[in-house]
């Protein structure tokens, strides 16, 4: 089985594992995985059923325990000024937390790429080495759980190769911690290099660098859909209210000539 990615209106880690859910992934299942990495007692799993402009998705929140307020992977792109905060892990640090689990050999070699591809966007932007920066979003637990849960459940879900279409970024600016930034992110441009995007001209961050990372390192090919036979969707929501579904639809599908064509080994 395959997955493509539509992604017509932005992609971010929340947005895949709600996506994912909505295809039917055992979320009980896919929680006791996840507690392989020994960080549950950081953070909470929600999901709601949601609607955007009428289509139905699911929307799944990583709530952290610890800390007063939900943080919000949108709104914290200045990760090398965060030395101090209690969620400062750098890639090591993340590293060792997936080595150390008992997940599956695939699921910690893909989650460890998707992490190494954020961390040298960010040092590009920040003009540091990767091991330099203590990553707040990146470190932060909701990065961790959106990351590795979506190869866990991509996995669980019987996925083998990946493919999307170009990615609706947005525009505009975001405000951060550090004031506004150029829609999209820095980082986000970075690891969008060399890959098709487009812009609508809706004011809003529509990928987020955890979103652009985990896309980017997983998917083989970007485009319009080739032959193929749909399986199933599944529709993962994001926060915004935007002009058109905040929504990242995922197809299940089966390969037929069109694509199968590119996959000579």
């Amino acid at each position: 089985m395959n997955a493509y990615f539509d992604i017509f209106s932005g992609i971010s880690g929340n947005m895949v594992l709600g996506a994912l859910v909505d295809l039917g992934l055992d979320l009980k299942e896919w929680k006791k995985e996840l507690a392989k990495l020994g960080l549950e007692d950081e953070y909470n799993i929600e999901t709601t059923k949601t609607d955007k402009h009428g289509i139905g998705g699911t929307y799944l929140q990583v709530k952290l325990v610890d800390t007063e307020h939900d943080h919000d992977h949108s709104h914290d792109h200045d990760h090398s000024h965060s030395h101090g905060h209690s969620h400062g892990r750098n890639l090591d640090d993340i590293r060792d937390i997936i080595d150390k689990s008992d997940l599956s050999e695939s699921v910690k070699e893909k989650s460890k790429k998707i992490f190494l591809n954020l961390a040298k966007a960010e040092a590009k932007i920040h003009g540091s080495n990767i091991n330099e920066i203590h990553f707040h979003e990146v470190g932060a637990v909701d990065a961790i759980v959106d990351i590795v849960g979506s190869v866990l459940g991509l996995e669980m879900l019987g996925v083998d190769k990946i493919y999307a279409s170009k990615l609706h970024i947005g525009n505009g600016f975001v405000e951060c911690d550090h004031g506004k930034m150029p829609v999209p992110a820095p980082a986000t441009m970075e690891l969008l290099a060399n890959i098709p995007i487009y812009s609508e001209g809706i004011e809003a961050e529509m990928v987020t660098p955890t979103g652009a990372a985990i896309i980017t390192t997983l998917a083989e090919k970007f485009g319009p859909r080739d032959e193929m036979k749909i399986i199933k969707s599944g529709y993962g929501a994001g926060t915004r209210d935007l002009p058109i579904p905040n929504l990242l639809r995922i197809n299940l599908v089966e390969e037929t000539k069109g694509i199968k064509q590119k996959k000579t080994q």
